[in-house]
């Protein structure tokens, strides 16, 4: 009864919420476009192979699926990796990683028409769902195709923990028909069991994120990069990652007290979504900086103040190019992003407080000593600093979140592990 509910309540909303793909749209023009995909009017796939489909629903959980997707594309070589998202970032992501060698199309909403339509047309073997992108008809679908499901990379903070349980007569009996949890850790294991799930559907596998691979070709280009921004003059470079709105005035402000102290310093600054790049160049113009724009081409000279990574798929390389790293969503309440990348290439790695969304690597990272939190701009003015006048202290925190992340490796295999055992108890 409550999923039917639910779902009377999301055909009634789906009019609008494809107004709000027309309204995301004036700044985004991918949201106009696919609509059908979203209502499961996908291309069939008529070969007779072993499909699995992989969900990641934008382009933080794309890319830790990459490695895994690559993985399984080497496992089952006769199988098609169909690989859905949600956001036309995520799906860029998609392209540019695997080309034509998977199935893409965005995931169909969470109608029982569309999921339906879109099951009988890809026709998958298995769904694994990136982190936590739970559906109540997706899922219920799934177990009525025969089509068994995973949760892989699965995170689940105490905020969303709590949002599910107010509406438990949904969540129980849809974690009910899901057929493993992979969670990252024994918290979020804990908070899935709290909601019904039992501890035979759990299996603790650690974050893949931290099986992050930096190749040769990769570093070089970092280390050219890093040249190229540095100049004759061998400026430092702060690296300022995956902005919200709100926080990009906060990292202004401390930029404008380490100018004083640090006059040729470089602020690359790298907003988290595309439709606000041009709105975060206004806004460090409004504050008289000088600044220039990746996506131009633009190399800054001496008199350039900010870089504005205005791109798409280049932040793993401004992690290497970088000497300092500072990782958004941290400042205001999102719950933070990836620190275990800028941890990967040796980087000391600065955040705020809000890291809900990556508590258990940021306890790691903390208590190793490779992290520091700056709650506003005097911390982030002061921390950087510090790690500027002293390259042994910025040294000694770089080493310590490289050990922790080259510690804490080996969740991938556990994954892989996990899904050959759904695949072959079909």
């Amino acid at each position: 009864m409550a999923r039917l509910a639910y779902s009377l309540l999301f055909y009634l909303l789906t009019p609008f919420i494809f107004l709000r793909l027309l309204w995301r749209s004036r700044r985004a023009p991918g949201y106009r476009k696919r609509w059908g995909e979203r209502l499961g009017y996908v291309t069939p796939i008529v070969a007779s192979s072993q499909v699995i489909w992989v969900h990641s629903v934008s382009v933080g959980e794309t890319l830790a699926a990459v490695p895994m997707i690559k993985a399984l594309q080497q496992r089952y070589p006769d199988a098609l990796l169909a690989v859905t998202t949600m956001t036309p970032t995520g799906s860029a992501r998609v392209k540019a990683e695997f080309g034509d060698s998977v199935y893409h199309v965005y995931a169909p909403y969470d109608l029982p028409c569309a999921v339906n339509r879109f099951l009988r047309r890809v026709r998958p073997q298995l769904l694994v769902i990136m982190e936590t992108e739970l559906w109540p008809n997706l899922i219920h679908c799934c177990r009525q195709h025969g089509t068994p499901v995973v949760v892989a990379n699965a995170r689940l903070s105490e905020k969303s923990a709590e949002g599910y349980r107010r509406f438990s007569a949904l969540t129980a009996p849809m974690l009910a028909m899901v057929d493993r949890v992979a969670a990252q850790h024994v918290d979020d294991g804990a908070r899935f069991r709290s909601l019904g799930l039992s501890d035979e559907q759990l299996t603790i596998t650690g974050n893949i994120k931290f099986d992050l691979s930096i190749d040769e070709p990769l570093k070089q280009r970092a280390g050219e990069l890093r040249a190229e921004w540095r100049g004759i003059e061998g400026r430092p470079v702060w690296l300022v990652a995956s902005t919200h709105a709100g926080e990009e005035e906060i990292v202004l402000r401390a930029f404008r007290q380490l100018l004083t102290i640090f006059p040729s310093l470089l602020l690359v600054l790298v907003p988290r979504h595309p439709e606000r790049f041009q709105d975060v160049v206004q806004l460090c113009e409004g504050h008289r900086f000088r600044a220039v724009k990746r996506s131009l081409g633009d190399v800054p000279g001496e008199g350039d103040q900010i870089l504005l990574g205005d791109t798409m798929g280049e932040l793993l390389l401004f992690f290497g190019a970088c000497d300092i790293a500072f990782v958004g969503g941290s400042l205001v309440p999102v719950g933070g992003h990836n620190l275990i990348e800028p941890a990967a290439w040796q980087k000391p790695v600065l955040s705020g407080p809000h890291l809900f969304n990556f508590s258990e690597a940021s306890r790691l990272l903390l208590e190793a000593g490779g992290m520091a939190i700056c709650a506003d701009d005097q911390a982030l003015a002061g921390e950087v600093r510090l790690l500027l006048e002293s390259p042994e202290s910025a040294e000694s925190m770089a080493t310590a979140a490289k050990q922790v992340a080259d510690n804490n490796r080996g969740a991938l295999q556990r994954l892989l592990d996990v899904i050959e055992h759904q695949l072959s108890s079909q």
